[in-house]
């Protein structure tokens, strides 16, 4: 919009006087003629808002009518209340008045006489309250009267008045104390355009000639700002973002002068750009990436020729938002362990300084940094630390988020744990032994593995914290050292080695007897050697002569146990032997020595002389051993933890001889030969030896495995035919024909 009378600078405006008698005075003829004219004030008001101003505060507004603050005692003064803007007309049901803070009257309408002096305020049921304004009822001859609030630009009338009764040649208007203006025609002052200046005290005095002079009351006059100096702002247009730049001349009208037009103009260096009511103005963008940058500003004006404002001179500096900025981790990868550093960097492309740059964990705020170029962020992980990680830029035109960025703190394993279940480092052959193999802590997949000698057993990936099992069922091969290994990528973690040793049961002892002669006599030394063929050492060894207790020995390889007895009358009876190595022990079958005096006959056994003290026959005896014994090689051995024995012939008993020489002490057997007697003995593991049909592979057998001692030192293979072997039989899985051994 332009025109030829608004072609207009506030710096080249002249200044204009400031006060104007009018020659004529203003009257309110009727009431409701000035009450019209106000209700049009405030319908404009209204009705008519102003671009480049906010909207009213909220709260009502009083108007007074007449528009005077000082009047005459008995004259009415009607108050008006306004409500701006916020609350339909149609919705306002009540009107409250105060007079000096109290609650004076309630109206249904908007408007109240009134009569007293004092400070009034207004308010409707859904508003604040007003500002108050002070009237004063005055009974003196002469009083000045003026509106309550003053703007600049304003056209302000100073009303000096008398009271009926007087008739005044000339009044004078005073400001601070000075002679304004004189006149002996008008009572009314007028204030063109209002500014700051014109504050101050005002008061009048009148003269009438040849009686007297009066002087009025004082007002105080404070011209309050119409608007503030106009701010020019510059944001990119949301319609063609990036093209062109929309600058806003900013200020605002008070609630009491919203209806007042106001003029905007933009300028460009020495040119005008734009002309008009509108307090915006759009550019393009082009235009202002030169390296001089053009200076820009506004003014806003009262009207025509009225209240003139210019903001401060700028140069335009195209804010460009900033682009999507690129997050990325140094050193790369989307893994990175414990305790370790890691660097990120946030950095947008394009945007003007300066940028705030934020770092974020899921959505929480890590850190935040304005650099003059892209940001790096350095931080020592913990496995917490993983997650999704994202960078913000933001220049005040919109922030961009990165594209998200995953990391994974990977921990490295500890060292893992064995463990063997059951517990215990014995386990009986056959077994199932459960390995376990875990490590507190580390990130998966976790890969374990388990080893016997440094031999690979097998291999478990897991996703998940807790550890892996293995079941092994042993054998003999299976003793050895064990130990597991853990890993995820950083080196595998090995474990404390555990010992774990598989142990054989005891099968079934043979008990074999050697004798010096085919027929044994009193005083002559037989030799009982015992052997388990199965077995993991140590092996205990224990002698029973009749379920007496001979003595025990322990073995700790694979040879057996033997000692030398030299016999007496009461040795003749049923021997055998017991094998035990922890896993449950196992008694051989009997072998029965019978004894002859030096005469030849048989001497009588332990048990003969007890049944013969009793009147036992010895026929009877014989008859009882027989059914006992099953024959003469005895009647079959069986597990000492047998329940079929019972706890009387269970019990190891110590024997009773009389004149019996000193016991020789038991001697273990550690043979050399175990690969000289291996073919034998493996065989045996096989079947059942049978003394009729290979007696030489028996004795062949107990000649390589019996000791010589003592007086049995000279019995070799050699030995002469009279030196014989007695044996228990042996017991073994074997389908062929068993055939007892003869005593």
């Amino acid at each position: 919009m332009s025109s030829s009378g608004l072609l207009w600078s506030c710096a080249s405006q002249e200044s204009k006087p400031a006060l104007l008698l009018l020659r004529k005075a203003l009257i309110w003829p009727h009431p409701r003629a000035g009450q019209a004219f106000m209700l049009l004030w405030v319908s404009v008001l209204v009705l008519a808002p102003v671009s480049g101003k906010s909207e009213a505060a909220a709260k009502p507004v009083i108007s007074l009518h007449p528009p005077w603050t000082v009047v005459f005692t008995g004259e009415t003064v009607t108050l008006t209340c306004h409500v701006l803007h916020f609350h339909a007309p149609e919705k306002i049901k009540r009107f409250l008045w105060y007079l000096e803070g109290r609650m004076l009257r309630e109206t249904p309408g908007n408007t109240l006489e009134v009569r007293d002096s004092g400070q009034y305020r207004c308010q409707t049921q859904d508003s604040l309250p007003s500002d108050h304004v002070s009237l004063t009822f005055s009974s003196a001859n002469l009083i000045l009267q003026a509106p309550p609030f003053v703007f600049e630009g304003d056209s302000v009338v100073l009303r000096c008045r008398a009271n009926a009764e007087i008739t005044l040649d000339t009044t004078t208007l005073h400001r601070r104390g000075e002679v304004l203006s004189v006149s002996d025609e008008s009572s009314d002052f007028r204030i063109e355009q209002a500014s700051l200046k014109d504050n101050g005290d005002y008061r009048c005095s009148g003269f009438k000639n040849g009686c007297c002079s009066y002087s009025s009351n004082t007002i105080n006059i404070e011209v309050q700002e119409l608007f503030p100096r106009p701010v020019l702002t510059a944001s990119l247009s949301p319609t063609v973002s990036g093209k062109s730049v929309t600058l806003t001349c900013k200020t605002q009208l008070p609630p009491l002068r919203s209806d007042v037009k106001l003029w905007f103009r933009f300028f460009k260096d020495d040119h005008m750009l734009q002309l008009g009511s509108e307090s915006f103005l759009k550019i393009s963008t082009l235009t202002t990436r030169s390296r001089d940058p053009p200076y820009y500003w506004c003014e806003v004006q009262r009207g025509s020729s009225g209240v003139c404002k210019q903001s401060q001179k700028s140069q335009l500096h195209v804010q460009i938002p900033v682009s999507r900025p690129v997050l990325t981790l140094s050193p790369h990868g989307a893994s990175v362990p414990e305790g370790h550093t890691v660097t990120l960097t946030c950095k947008a492309e394009s945007g003007s300084f300066p940028i705030l740059y934020q770092f974020l964990r899921e959505e929480v705020v890590i850190q935040k940094m304005e650099p003059t170029q892209g940001m790096k962020s350095v931080m020592s992980l913990r496995a917490e630390h993983s997650g999704n990680y994202y960078c913000t830029a933001d220049n005040g035109l919109g922030a961009q988020r990165s594209l998200p960025v995953y990391l994974t703190v990977t921990v490295p394993v500890s060292r893992p744990v064995l463990t063997l279940s059951p517990r215990g480092a014995s386990v009986p052959e056959g077994h199932t032994v459960t390995l376990s193999c875990k490590a507190e802590r580390g990130s998966p997949r976790i890969l374990y593995k388990f080893y016997h000698e440094n031999i690979s057993l097998g291999s478990r990936s897991v996703l998940s914290a807790g550890g892996v099992s293995l079941r092994v069922t042993v054998t003999v091969q299976d003793s050895g050292n064990y130990f597991c290994t853990a890993d995820n990528g950083f080196g595998p973690q090995r474990s404390e080695a555990k010992s774990l040793s598989v142990k054989v049961p005891v099968s079934r002892p043979i008990l074999a007897i050697r004798r010096p002669r085919s027929q044994i006599v009193e005083g002559d030394v037989v030799e009982l050697y015992c052997r388990a063929w199965k077995g993991s050492p140590p092996i205990l060894y224990r002698f029973y002569h009749e379920d007496n207790a001979l003595g025990s020995s322990r073995v700790y390889n694979r040879g057996g146990a033997s000692f030398k007895l030299p016999l007496s009358a009461e040795h003749s009876g049923k021997y055998a032997c017991e094998a035990d190595n922890g896993l449950g022990a196992w008694r051989s079958e009997t072998v029965s020595l019978d004894i002859k005096d030096e005469m030849g006959s048989r001497m009588p056994t332990t048990k003969h002389r007890a049944r013969h003290m009793q009147g036992l026959s010895e026929d009877d005896d014989d008859d009882n051993d027989k059914d006992n014994d099953g024959g003469g090689g005895g009647g079959g051995g069986r597990p000492t933890s047998d329940p079929s024995r019972s706890p009387a012939d269970s019990d190891v008993r110590e024997p009773v001889y009389h004149n019996a020489p000193a016991w020789l002490e038991l001697q273990p057997v550690y043979s050399n030969g175990e690969e000289q007697g291996a073919p034998v003995w493996a065989a045996s593991r096989g079947c059942a030896l049978s003394p009729s049909a290979n007696s030489d592979s028996v004795l062949g057998l107990l000649r390589t495995h019996l000791p010589s001692h003592g007086q049995a030192a000279s019995h070799r293979p050699s030995d002469p035919p009279g030196s014989s072997v007695i044996y228990s039989q042996v017991k073994v899985a074997c389908p062929s024909a068993y055939v007892a051994p003869q005593s």
